[in-house]
């Protein structure tokens, strides 16, 4: 027998698969797992082990053959015991020559809580789910090639958190805190990272973090732990529909800044005024944006000693850009919540909007309340993601468990206490030269709304010193705004623009 087909056959001998069937399965049409997969599913996790399969797809015209590699890596405590194992599927571009000079992107999801799914099967994998053009489920369920991934220009590892897809602790008695909090996260996923880099000869590649949600949280601190703690620096940092990263915006400044998400949200659902309503959306939101700045933070600053013919003037503006009445606007003082917002602005029509993409509308049991009864949104995605990773894993992957793929994981409490994260951002990019950062974000997502996106870009470089290297991008759609056909071509080009320009040419020095 071939010494390498020795090598490779003899842990799964071990677990109890034979090498005939082994052979059968590389003859079979779809990727046979090579190494690691258990003889039996099991909900029992293995905190160590893989599986690898080969594919191929074509992007921007291009065939590209790539290997998937699925499963597990531990998370050690200090005396090297295992204390969780963390699922992964890593794709490698397998024509590359020099693995040093291509850039590898590590890609987390939010929640906190959720899974790597909605990035890995819906935006910059090379496997696309089933979901029509603006991203509504459709059936049969399924996924396709996905001919704008960016696997062309950088290998792409996504991560699930503990608790969150198969990852899972193997003690009850770990304690929950070294995990489920700000800092927790950070530290133990920092450590997690070096060690795939580590076993991956990932060292020389130009690094990249990307994190949607919450998972920008995470990644924007991950920046400086990987730097103070494992010596690891990055080239660059993508937000995909940011948090506040910790940044304060109390008051005031809390309460004006969602109006813009307010007016693009009701210029979708067509309920602004005709002179606003036929401008094209982003011809609309500078005017609103502006009004923000100058005028309705001064305003709400004022609060009780505001002028009264002042302050319906300001409401009057407010009703104008937002689509709701100047008399709610007036009750609330100027300061409307947003989930009154999804359920007031198309009461009148019989319906919510979602919070997370305002585009799609529910349906509540009473047209009365002050909130929607649920995230007609989130329902949506949770109905077409949910089968299509399930399938793609478990079928197309070959990794067999019975475990369950957990989209949302139970992960609460959650310490929320000492998110320094965007101040963390700042301070890694001060501390390296090389390490670039992009925003993208959706303008009729309501949770991580746009506006906020860019007060913390301007809030992440007060002094204007590392504005060189920020940037912001917007798209026409919600929190995931890949879900829209054109903006998943635009929001992958705009990465992998962005990965070209932030990789230096050899020999560049990081220096100021």
């Amino acid at each position: 027998m071939n010494p390498l087909k020795k090598h490779l056959l003899i842990p799964l001998l071990i677990s109890g698969i034979s090498a005939t069937t082994v052979m059968a399965q590389q003859k079979a049409n779809k990727p046979a797992p090579v190494a690691g997969e258990s003889a039996k599913p099991s909900v029992t996790l293995n905190p160590d082990t893989t599986i690898t399969s080969q594919h191929e797809v074509t992007i921007k015209g291009q065939k590209i053959s790539y290997k998937v590699t699925s499963g597990t890596q531990p998370v050690w405590d200090e005396n090297g015991k295992a204390l969780a194992g963390i699922f992964f599927n890593y794709y490698e571009r397998t024509d590359v020559k020099d693995r040093g000079t291509r850039p590898l992107v590590i890609s987390f999801n939010g929640g906190p809580g959720s899974a790597s799914v909605w990035m890995q099967i819906a935006y910059t994998g090379p496997r696309l789910l089933n979901i029509d053009e603006e991203g509504y489920p459709v059936q049969p369920y399924g996924i396709h090639e996905n001919n704008q991934s960016i696997l062309d220009v950088a290998d792409i590892l996504y991560v699930d958190p503990v608790n969150t897809g198969f990852s899972r602790i193997v003690s009850k008695d770990t304690p929950r805190e070294k995990f489920f909090g700000v800092n927790a996260d950070m530290r133990y996923l920092a450590e997690w990272i070096n060690t795939f880099v580590s076993r991956n000869s990932r060292w020389a590649s130009p690094k990249y973090l990307i994190g949607e949600s919450y998972g920008t949280t995470r990644v924007a601190g991950l920046a400086l732990e990987l730097q103070n703690a494992q010596w690891m620096y990055l080239n660059g940092v993508i937000l995909v529909s940011p948090t506040e990263l910790g940044i304060n915006r109390s008051g005031p400044v809390n309460a004006a800044l969602r109006l813009p998400y307010f007016a693009a949200t009701a210029w979708y659902h067509k309920a602004l005024a005709p002179e606003l309503q036929q401008k094209d959306l982003t011809a609309m939101l500078p005017e609103v944006e502006a009004f923000t700045i100058n005028e309705l933070i001064p305003a709400i600053s004022q609060g009780a000693f505001l002028d009264d013919a002042k302050r319906k003037a300001i409401a009057a503006k407010m009703a104008r850009y937002s689509g709701l009445s100047e008399q709610v606007i007036l009750q609330y003082n100027l300061d409307v919540p947003t989930d009154f917002f999804w359920k007031e602005l198309l009461r009148d029509k019989g319906f919510t909007v979602g919070r997370l993409d305002s585009r799609y509308r529910g349906i509540d049991r009473q047209l009365a309340g002050e909130r929607p009864d649920f995230n007609p949104e989130l329902m949506s995605w949770l109905h077409s993601f949910t089968p299509a990773i399930n399938m793609y894993l478990r079928d197309e992957l070959g990794f067999k468990t019975d475990l369950k793929y957990q989209m949302l994981g139970p992960v609460h409490p959650w310490d929320f206490n000492g998110d320094n994260s965007g101040e963390n951002l700042r301070q890694a990019m001060a501390e390296n030269p090389y390490l670039h950062v992009m925003i993208q974000s959706g303008y009729y997502d309501g949770a991580c709304d746009y506006f906020n996106a860019k007060y913390s870009m301007w809030q992440l470089d007060p002094g204007g010193r590392l504005k060189d290297r920020l940037s912001w991008k917007g798209y026409r759609s919600g929190h995931m705004m890949y879900l829209r056909k054109d903006d998943l071509s635009t929001g992958n080009e705009d990465i992998r623009e962005f990965i070209k320009a932030s990789t230096p040419k050899g020999g560049a020095a990081a220096k100021y």
